[in-house]
């Protein structure tokens, strides 16, 4: 299981999340079946992106890369996810492997050299590679950067393509000059892609979305930059790998450094059977399904099972944007405001369907949380504790009644058929259902009334809303890990992880002591909601100005 590489040239934001907490929800319900999963990602350190902010801050770029690796290696365990490795696209390792990987594409003819007509600035005397010139989009006539039209159509973009090039950088009219540079010859795979789009697994977004770019007819992929910062390239002077090539190879360096680290086999992924899953971002379909499996399959490499794409984000309504100020960073708009983690990871799987746009906005986050975490699961699961350890103290016995068993059976149904189908919201749903029929079914129930009219039937519905209790700390666990460890502490006396799913229809052992509730979610008051929303509202502003 891998997920694309967070870029090293700024902090994690909400986009960011769209990925890596459902590829996290689903790494953890795989070992929650007792499937064996090795899970890596890393940073993406390469590109001029890294170079442009290099030069903005006035420092190198590998301060840069370091600086922002750090972040997410610490970031990512706060939101609750968790990478057997997480590396780096410019580790030694993915040095090694991208050049190996060149040269058995040169070797195999896949790769060659070719004089090309490029922008150069002549004021900063140098060549303008992808984020160091500005121009029109050949297709729509939008205003572009050099390796995309970011502004309009959102088609990849071979160097020398732009019109009336410009540099992003002191915005001189750019010359062209000649130079050569090496092409990966994606043109000679088109017939293996098709094939290997039938089979591929994962969401219909990454198929279709890679079909409508074969229709549109492939070019062959030019691999070198002229740039210092990057894995040098062997076979060309003063050229290094464009960041696109090295870094998925940066899937396959983090496995062999996880196989390093632990005695595992990385080769049983990348040569051999192991199934290989990516989990992307939409914006990077066209080179997770057409250039990454060309590349491996003309390296000899395995192909991936399945790609799973997410859809866009957007915050308050409108397409996420860092420069026009539509953005939510994780740890200083949320974390540092000491909300919950785990809300958070509920809101991203149960918004909308995977491959559907996300949209975040506080005062919907308000509500999901207000309404759904707090009025509903947590309302069931605080209410049943506190009768039960109030009138009991402990676990009392009981039997299952048909009813209550079969809304665990659908729960965990509706739970597989999510993940089967990589919908994330399917199984938040199924969490919330449940705890919804708890809830009618502990009102209907009355216990605080049977304790006194039939004590055994009290003990028993009391049991059952128990058991329930305990399936949904089992099936919460993979979207909310945090919270369910506090339940357990609750209903069991110590922290559990990775509870197999099979343990929601297991009996409750009864007569374990229960400890003193309390309520595992709090209130986002509304006057935080309009603070939080104030902060976006003035960095539009501001981006404006």
């Amino acid at each position: 299981m891998t997920c694309g590489l967070p870029y090293a040239n700024g902090p994690c934001h909400i986009a960011h999340l769209r990925t890596y907490v459902p590829a996290d929800i689903f790494v953890r319900l795989l070992r929650k079946m007792g499937q064996e999963v090795v899970f890596v990602c890393g940073s993406d350190t390469h590109g001029t992106p890294i170079t442009v902010k290099a030069e903005e801050e006035g420092i190198t770029p590998r301060e840069v890369v370091e600086k922002y690796h750090k972040h997410f290696m610490q970031l990512f365990p706060k939101i609750g996810v968790y990478f057997d490795n997480y590396g780096s696209t410019d580790d030694p390792l993915n040095h090694n492997r991208t050049v190996e990987i060149g040269r058995a594409l040169l070797e195999r003819g896949y790769i060659y050299e070719k004089r090309v007509k490029l922008p150069y600035c002549p004021s900063c005397k140098r060549f303008l590679p992808d984020r160091y010139q500005r121009g029109t989009c050949p297709y729509c006539s939008a205003q572009a950067r050099g390796d995309e039209c970011d502004q309009g159509c959102g088609r990849y973009l071979e160097p020398g393509e732009l019109i009336d090039p410009r540099c992003a950088i002191c915005g001189s009219k750019a010359e062209v000059r000649e130079a050569s540079h090496f092409f990966f010859k994606l043109t000679a795979f088109e017939d293996f892609l098709r094939e290997f789009l039938k089979k591929l697994d994962g969401t219909d977004n990454a198929r279709n979305y890679a079909l409508q770019w074969i229709e549109k007819g492939l070019k062959d992929w030019n691999i070198t930059r002229n740039l210092d910062w990057g894995i040098k390239f062997p076979w060309g002077e003063g050229l290094v790998f464009y960041v696109w090539f090295d870094a998925p190879i940066g899937y396959i360096s983090s496995t062999e450094e996880w196989a390093l680290k632990h005695g595992g086999d990385w080769e049983y992924f990348w040569r051999g059977p192991g199934p290989i899953i990516h989990f992307i971002g939409a914006d990077i379909i066209y080179h997770h399904c057409l250039f990454w499996p060309s590349m491996l399959k003309g390296a000899g490499y395995s192909l991936p099972y399945a790609v799973v794409a997410s859809g866009m984000v957007k915050v308050e309504g409108k397409i996420f944007s860092k420069s026009r100020g539509y953005v939510v960073w994780v740890e200083e708009d949320y974390l540092e405001k000491g909300l919950d983690p785990d809300a958070l990871r509920y809101y991203i799987a149960s918004y909308t369907g995977h491959t559907r746009d996300l949209d975040f906005s506080w005062s919907t986050y308000g509500e999901k949380v207000n309404n759904e975490l707090v009025a509903t699961l947590g309302n069931f699961i605080y209410r049943t504790l506190l009768f039960a350890k109030r009138n009991y103290g402990y676990i009392v016995e009981g039997g299952i009644e048909p009813e209550v068993r079969g809304e665990v059976e659908t729960a965990l149904r509706a739970i597989l058929e999510g993940l089967d189908s990589y919908e994330f919201k399917k199984i938040s749903d199924a969490v919330l259902s449940l705890a919804s029929f708890g809830n009618r079914y502990l009102q209907a129930s009355e216990p605080w009334k049977l304790i006194e009219t039939d004590p055994l039937k009290a003990r028993m519905k009391v049991h059952n809303c128990l058991w329930l209790v305990k399936a949904l700390a089992v099936l919460m666990e993979p979207i909310m890990p945090s919270k369910a460890e506090e339940l357990w502490l609750q209903l069991k006396g110590e922290r559990r992880r990775n509870v197999p799913l099979d343990e929601a229809l297991e009996p409750l052992e009864v007569g374990v002591k229960l400890s003193e509730p309390w309520p595992i979610f709090m209130r986002v008051k509304d006057e935080v909601v309009k603070e939080l929303s104030t902060v976006i509202s003035r960095r539009v502003a501001s981006a404006k100005g």
